[in-house]
């Protein structure tokens, strides 16, 4: 696995180092001094391969990564779509399906408590009512701060989610206090991959006041553009960017590596500051884990220049869709 750090861009930390399934973490580099630590954040994204229907490996290596990031001084490690359990499922979903109380997201909050880290994982949460979703928890202090379901399952192509999971209801901000300072909370919202196909999703956690906007992502690389350019990364390029500018937050962008079923994972995990610059970047489908420092002023300045949220008439936006469901309800 490679060992990434990054402010302005991506550069390489060092020798690669032994596969993440190890028991000891994988050495970090050692984190770089912050002038304002109260209102800065290192992240790291865990571009990493799970292993399909094998929670047990999963978690060793989630374990391994979330240890060599908090070494390292991250605030926020993130891992990929369905990174407890592999995307390409299909009938497996009930026999990996986990439950908030399991043993194994238990050993998660754990690694979250004992390190002082936020951890993003993704897995199939099974309900009360053994509905099982496709989701990603936001873990924090040990305790899960935050619950995304996935809403837009994709099925069409190679995708088939609708046909084993259930679909979310609801896109929710939410505080964590990043850092380890209490007093300083980031807002921060969740959307899964096919989440963020969906302008209204990001618009959504944009009303709540998101500082951060994490996308976990298992996203296979589909069709060519440009020479050697594969088409959904030119997408979600192009996604990243936009909101990030539109709605003046910073993007994490966290994809898989690796192959299930023939099919191929194009990786590219990012970070989007808060004008669209991408700020750092694996540049590859290789296991990686990128360190980048966020930074809060950098959202001011950004706000402060483009106060598109200030500016933004959501009086006229639900005046028109209560007018558009009005007009749809009379048929």
């Amino acid at each position: 696995m490679v060992l990434e750090r990054s402010r302005t861009g991506v550069t390489h930390a060092g020798p690669d180092v032994a596969d993440a399934t190890l028991s000891a973490p994988a050495p970090a580099p050692e984190p770089e001094a912050t002038a304002n630590p109260a209102g800065s954040v290192i992240v790291a994204l865990a571009q990493f391969y799970p292993r399909l229907g094998d929670v047990g490996a999963n978690l060793a290596a989630h374990l391994t990564i979330i240890g060599g990031a908090a070494a390292a001084g991250a605030g926020l490690v993130v891992f990929p779509e369905l990174s407890l359990t592999g995307y390409f499922l299909k009938d497996q979903v009930p026999d990996v399906a986990l439950t908030l109380d399991s043993a194994e997201v238990g050993a998660v909050r754990d690694a979250s408590r004992e390190g002082g880290i936020d951890i993003v994982a993704g897995l199939i949460l099974e309900s009360e009512r053994h509905h099982f979703h496709n989701a990603s928890l936001y873990i924090s202090g040990g305790d899960v701060i935050h619950a995304h379901r996935k809403v837009y399952l994709p099925t069409y192509g190679l995708f088939d989610e609708q046909r084993y999971v259930a679909a979310g209801d609801r896109f929710r901000a939410f505080d964590v206090p990043l850092g380890g300072h209490a007093e300083h909370h980031w807002r921060a919202g969740i959307l899964i991959c096919e989440d963020l196909w969906h302008p209204s999703a990001a618009a959504l956690l944009a009303r709540q006041g998101v500082d951060l906007i994490i996308c976990p992502s298992a996203s296979p690389g589909r069709g060519l553009l440009q020479g050697e350019t594969v088409g959904t990364a030119s997408s979600y390029n192009v996604m990243t960017r936009t909101y990030a500018q539109l709605f003046t937050t910073y993007v994490l962008y966290c994809n898989r590596s690796g192959f299930e079923d023939g099919v191929g994972f194009w990786g590219g995990s990012r970070v989007v500051d808060p004008v669209g610059t991408v700020v750092a970047e694996v540049q590859g489908t290789q296991e990686s884990v990128l360190f980048h420092s966020l930074e809060r002023s950098a959202i001011r300045r950004a706000r402060v220049a483009y106060p598109l949220l200030r500016d933004e008439r959501n009086d006229v936006n639900d005046a028109e869709t209560d007018r558009l469901r009005r007009r749809y309800a009379r048929g």
